[in-house]
């Protein structure tokens, strides 16, 4: 079993900021900039790696050598998973969600061929993947390992994300990021303590639920009332990976505008709903805005 710590030479640390520039954004008065933590590394990119480090870590620190995680079949997070287990020398064990594939699609293969040991189970069992009696169960099954939530979403995966403020060291009016579970936007939130606003784009349909998981981040992170921040619910497209052309037109528009590949189930929302509402005079003349790219490229083998 290797030491405590993990080898991040092969991460592209701190992710670069670059700003973006177009008739759009001169047009409205806008200074846009996005932090590439799509860039961080080829397989675990983005907040992916922001919240596997210190749950890696504690994984190392506990002696643990096996990593057991949950996530459908095309998870960014198994994905990520299963990368950090052959780079950092992990056995890992991932709990998909739905039936098996005859074919497996390139998230899973990905993931198989750097060993990851994948486990099927129905979607009415997988709502009990909180419990402590399926965690006995997958004990039993699988002997002892290291638990990491779906999505890495607890407070180690927070902590990580709390670090993308400390690669920082511009000044900006706005920072935006989209939202999943919550708990990279939780990160910022704590990591900036009220010092400017953070505008999360949720990316699911029915998400105001949201606001209550951020808050008891917040709560587990900060003493202080933290309330410079704001979640839109207008542009989640339908649902969790629902899309439309218009989203993969945006997407396609972006990409040869700006040289950055969006994806649609989390950049491609959030980028989408950010002009949106820079068309409507949301933000004030000359505003500097950071808009954190959260990764996630690896999905878009999953649409046509």
């Amino acid at each position: 079993m290797p030491g405590n710590n993990l080898d991040l030479s092969i991460l592209k640390l701190p992710s670069p900021i670059q700003q973006l520039h177009s008739d759009f954004l001169t047009q409205h008065k806008i200074n846009l900039f996005i932090k590439r933590d799509d860039l961080i590394h080829q397989d675990i990119s983005g907040n992916k790696w922001r919240k596997l480090k210190y749950n890696l870590l504690a994984a190392r620190q506990q002696k643990q050598n096996t990593l057991l995680t949950f996530g459908g079949a095309y998870s960014n997070h198994i994905h990520a998973t299963a990368a950090a287990g052959k780079y950092f020398n992990f056995k890992t064990i991932g709990i998909i969600r739905g039936e098996p594939y005859e074919k497996l699609n390139p998230t899973l293969q990905d993931a198989t061929n750097w060993d990851m040991q994948l486990e099927y189970i129905s979607r009415i069992s997988y709502k009990q993947k909180h419990t402590k009696d399926f965690i006995t169960q997958l004990k039993q099954q699988f002997g002892d390992f290291y638990l990491i939530p779906e999505g890495g979403n607890n407070e180690l995966g927070v902590r990580g994300c709390r670090e993308i403020i400390d690669e920082i060291e511009d000044d900006f009016d706005t920072i935006c990021i989209d939202c999943g579970t919550g708990a990279t936007m939780a990160g910022l939130i704590t990591a900036l303590n009220n010092r400017l606003p953070v505008l999360g784009f949720a990316v699911l349909k029915g998400a105001g639920f949201l606001t209550r998981d951020i808050e008891a981040h917040i709560k587990n992170h900060s003493s202080k009332k933290i309330n410079n921040w704001s979640l839109n619910l207008d542009y989640h497209f339908g649902g969790f990976a629902k899309t439309s052309d218009e989203l993969f037109k945006f997407i396609q528009l972006f990409n040869i505008d700006y040289k950055i590949q969006l994806d649609p189930v989390y950049t491609g929302k959030l980028f989408f709903g950010l002009f949106d509402l820079i068309k409507q005079g949301f933000f004030k003349n000359n505003s500097r805005i950071l808009v954190i790219h959260t990764g996630g490229l690896q999905g878009l083998r999953g649409f046509k």
